[in-house]
């Protein structure tokens, strides 16, 4: 979850929200790859989630990264909620969720030796307090109760707020984790270009990653329950957005998307100011009933960016959303599927072509068939299988046609992070597939072994 943004004076013209996404706009040789995933933590010896205090927490972990690895903290109201090193931060996700941040790289040699690095951290602070870590896309036996909600206000808003707007939003917060990618554009038409393969081909990335077959202690007849979470929690900020694919779609037209989204909260001197179902019109206008009055500034209306959640993001720069989180080894995956789509002209033509026939429906049919079926997945006369094998080979292409070795040039591109997709394909079992093998076959039904066997 993103942490309040800064910078920027009032907003005085319609024109500088537009300009402020346009600002993102940078040559190809500036293009950077930010990897973002989280995980969950529990106590080894309970299997019970990781409370924020006590000598087996999430402070504790965030404090050990403090002083054994040098991060610098980040506090609201007294409480360590995050770290900042390097480029990079470590934050909270509302039910203790750890989340890795990277710093913008330029390969994905870089990127996975970050995540490394980061996971080696990690591990040595919780074996030290007899804590464990694991990676997948949704809370496999904890309730909602087990999850404790983190000390910011950002998440007490919008706790409240979730249960009036949708049926899923609280699980969204507590009890489920992603992995994504934020990747650059060079232009408007490019960013046009770019968000259009993005939103239509998430539901490959759903599929591929799919890794929450269980929810509360029982298989939950979905691949990934996280993607269906998503589609039930609040349809002003969420889904595949049609509108990105009419005629005229630019950095305006998101504009006006975002703000017909309701607000969560305003952020002033440290605290966040309840605005929940408020207007960011009547913010621009200085008739905000939270701040009557005040207008904008441009640290707002990056905040206020953050509060939408669609199968793509567009900020300075696109966020894809679409997979759950993951294994050690499919973190350094995601990004190599779309840096192969999205950083080659090629490729991205290639991704373009392969889109462009289709309609809402088969966008949207996708998007739900990908969150139950995985693989099996099938819309508008679209097989998942053949679509993902047919996207990672694009994306396989691209990577070589960019060609970015790594280990001193000892590997001559990036091509080798995608394996662990193109073994999916090969197998036709996704990661939520081979837990289902694992829960009906030797493990007798026992979902405590997942802690032990998948654990990072």
């Amino acid at each position: 979850m993103s942490i309040p943004q800064s910078g920027g004076g009032p907003i005085e013209d319609m024109s500088q929200l537009a300009d402020y996404l346009a600002e993102g706009c940078k040559p190809k040789e500036d293009w950077r790859i930010g990897t973002e995933h989280e995980k969950f933590g529990y106590c080894r010896d309970t299997l019970l989630p990781l409370p924020y205090e006590s000598e087996r927490s999430i402070k504790a972990i965030l404090e050990g990264l403090r002083d054994e690895f040098n991060w610098e903290p980040v506090s609201e109201g007294g409480k360590i909620i995050g770290l900042l090193k390097d480029g990079a931060n470590v934050s909270l996700e509302p039910g203790g969720q750890l989340e890795l941040s990277g710093a913008p790289l330029e390969t994905i040699h870089e990127t996975c030796d970050e995540v490394n690095h980061h996971l080696a951290e990690v591990k040595a602070v919780a074996d030290r307090i007899g804590a464990g870590f694991i990676g997948l896309g949704a809370a496999p036996e904890w309730t909602h109760e087990q999850m404790p909600l983190m000390p910011k206000g950002r998440y007490k808003l919008m706790d409240g707020y979730m249960q009036k707007v949708g049926t899923h939003g609280t699980q969204m917060m507590r009890r489920t984790c992603t992995v994504q990618v934020n990747l650059d554009f060079a232009s408007e038409a490019d960013m046009v270009q770019k968000m259009r393969v993005a939103i239509a081909l998430q539901p490959v990335a759903t599929a591929l990653f799919a890794n929450s077959p269980f929810f509360e202690g029982k298989p939950n007849g979905h691949k990934s329950w996280r993607s269906r979470i998503w589609r039930g929690l609040d349809n002003a900020r969420t889904g595949m957005l049609p509108f990105v694919f009419e005629e005229g779609f630019g950095f305006q037209r998101w504009v006006d998307y975002v703000l017909d989204v309701p607000m969560y909260f305003v952020y002033r001197d440290g605290k966040y100011i309840d605005a929940l179902g408020q207007s960011f019109r009547d913010f621009l206008k200085g008739q905000l009933p939270a701040l009557p009055g005040e207008v904008p500034t441009l640290s707002d209306w990056a905040d206020h960016l953050t509060t939408v959640f669609p199968e793509a993001r567009l900020k300075k720069f696109i966020e894809m959303r679409g997979a759950d989180g993951g294994p050690w080894r499919r973190l350094c995956a995601l990004p190599a599927l779309w840096v192969g789509l999205c950083y080659d002209q090629g490729a991205l033509d290639a991704a373009s072509d392969l889109i462009k026939g289709w309609d809402i429906e088969t966008r949207e049919g996708l998007r739900v068939a990908a969150s139950v079926k995985g693989l099996q997945a099938e819309a508008g006369g679209v097989k998942m299988h053949d679509l993902a094998r047919e996207v990672v080979a694009i994306a396989e292409a691209g990577l070589k046609a960019r060609a970015r070795p790594g280990a001193g040039g000892m590997i001559p591109d990036e091509t080798h992070f995608l394996n662990a997709l193109k073994d999916t394909i090969e197998s036709g079992k996704t990661p939520a597939d081979e837990l289902l093998d694992h829960y009906h076959g030797d493990w007798n039904g026992d979902l405590s072994r997942i802690y032990k066997e998948f654990s990072y």
